[in-house]
């Protein structure tokens, strides 16, 4: 396994685990070699419980954003990898940052892209009361949410569903679709857009 990847998470890491399970487990054809964070978040622990490298590039300690993309690309780099996933990494990664990886990025998001980009993808999809919603990985480029999709699932959307339970069906769905996503992309059978 030669194939390292660098996760990105701001949060409570259950696509990070889903990635670390399937490592853990032999399920992944590439190696999580550091999770980073930019504030304090669960999934440092999670990392860290699995033994991975963890590291963290707060934006309050910079004086603007380009320097703290140049800080964060720094400290990607630090691990080498093949591929950067943003995983409910709630930032977005600049100029400075595409330059040093943007051949190598992906991220997940919680709705069927071009639909509902922005951090409110269940919330806005339903409001719309859409009939079906999904998870989709794309590439990541300088806009939000607008990268070439990669891969999609739909979920659809019950009468009963809250945000809350709405987004708990798509996350299991978002989970599976990522280590399948990095699995295809480490052994060569899925490439990236140009």
């Amino acid at each position: 396994m030669n194939y390292n990847v660098v996760v990105l998470a701001s949060g409570s890491g259950t696509l990070a685990k889903a990635l670390i399970d399937a490592q853990t487990e032999g399920r992944l054809n590439a190696r999580v070699v550091a999770v980073g964070v930019d504030r304090v978040a669960p999934v440092q622990d999670i990392a860290r419980q699995a033994g991975l490298a963890t590291f963290a590039v707060y934006p309050k300690d910079f004086s603007d954003r380009p320097t703290w993309n140049r800080a964060l690309a720094s400290a990607v780099a630090a691990f080498n990898p093949d591929l950067v996933v943003s995983a409910g990494f709630m930032r977005i990664l600049g100029a400075e940052f595409l330059e040093a990886f943007g051949d190598r990025i992906i991220n997940t998001h919680p709705s069927l892209l071009p639909m509902y980009p922005g951090a409110h993808a269940v919330r806005d999809a339903l409001a719309a009361r859409a009939r079906m919603t999904g998870c989709t990985v794309h590439k990541v480029d300088a806009g939000v949410d607008t990268g070439p999709v990669v891969a999609q699932r739909m979920v659809p959307v019950v009468k009963s569903d809250t945000e809350a339970s709405l987004h708990e069906r798509i996350k299991v769905q978002e989970r599976t679709m990522l280590v399948e996503v990095v699995n295809r992309l480490a052994t060569g059978r899925l490439h990236l857009p140009a």
